[in-house]
């Protein structure tokens, strides 16, 4: 089976508390098989199933409070 890793960058993640909340999040989607952030770089490293929708991604990063800005 194949694997995607997608970088994102995130806006507003600033602490391990929101950085669990994020990942958390995202980890719910459909597909995601891990999620790693940074919080040094605001960067969040996700693994999936298929190529990732990044509109749904956007959407459940939107929906937790954090803004999304799209691939790095």
């Amino acid at each position: 089976m194949s694997s995607y890793t997608t970088v994102y960058k995130i806006d507003g993640v600033h602490s391990g508390h929101c950085r669990a909340i994020v990942s958390k999040a995202l980890g719910e989607l459909e597909g995601v098989v891990a999620v790693r952030f940074d919080l040094s770089t605001g960067r969040a490293t996700v693994t999936t199933t298929a190529e990732p929708d990044d509109a749904l991604i956007a959407e459940k990063t939107d929906d937790a409070g954090y803004g999304f800005i799209g691939r790095a």
